[in-house]
């Protein structure tokens, strides 16, 4: 069924804001559109966000692919199975409420993550780590980004983008094969997936032309007050549900 034209409008400018903003720092598709698509439509969240995010990625990694440096993300990637697992888990066990209330708490705690100064070293056993929360985080709510972005922050910034870009690309499709496997993955979700990608080109198409004219860490500011705002409303709405029923 077509969706009407208010979910439709807001649905794409939601997808639309967030690739423009991980064309321009390197990630924050997810994270400011999972709370927000999930208030407007459940069902945009993870599925189509995670195809979303694979398509963006796959986009920025083409653009950045000179500045590409993999050695490591292997053990990244595998970290992302145990994590993918236990979040299909979740998703398949918890109400509606409850996934929107965890969706409000993941967003919280990657923007926790992005604030925090973490210094740590790029080996097998951190790498690993990071990809595991990253698969919780990414198979609930699509955010797998914060995890990676923190432990690869020290990067030239091209460097950052690629190799982040290229994570995203192999976890999305880690993602889909285990909510898949698991039968979370429906036609609709599929078909929403199809609507919403032109958003995707035209935010990474805007942010071309923006690149190198936009303060990053003013948008990286905004970014994290618009996904504050959301958290919250998500937040307030689940537990207004989970009180009453």
């Amino acid at each position: 069924m077509f969706p009407d034209l208010i979910t439709l409008g807001l649905a794409l400018l939601i997808i639309f804001s967030g690739a423009l903003i991980q064309s321009l720092i390197g990630f924050g598709l997810a994270v400011v559109a999972s709370p927000l698509l999930y208030l407007v439509e459940p069902e945009l969240v993870p599925v189509p966000v995670i195809l979303m995010g694979f398509s963006i990625a796959l986009l920025t990694l083409l653009r950045e692919r000179s500045a590409l440096e993999f050695a490591g993300l292997q053990y990244a990637l595998l970290g992302r199975i145990p994590g993918g697992i236990l979040g299909a888990s979740l998703l398949l066990m918890a109400p509606q409420s409850i996934l929107g209330l965890a969706i409000a708490v993941i967003v919280a705690l990657a923007m926790m993550l992005s604030l925090m100064k973490i210094s740590a070293p790029i080996n097998r056993l951190t790498l690993f780590i990071a990809g595991t929360v990253s698969g919780i985080f990414g198979t609930i709510a699509a955010i797998g980004g914060p995890p990676m972005a923190i432990l690869l922050a020290g990067k030239d910034p091209n460097k950052f983008r690629a190799a982040l870009s290229a994570f995203f690309i192999f976890s999305s499709l880690i993602a889909l094969s285990i909510l898949a496997f698991a039968g979370l993955v429906t036609v609709s979700q599929l078909q929403w997936s199809v609507i919403l990608l032109p958003a995707v080109f035209c935010g990474y198409w805007v942010a071309g032309r923006l690149l190198g004219r936009v303060d990053k860490q003013k948008t990286r500011v905004a970014t994290l007050v618009l996904c504050s705002i959301s958290a919250l409303v998500l937040a307030a709405k689940s537990l207004v549900v989970l009180l009453a029923s």
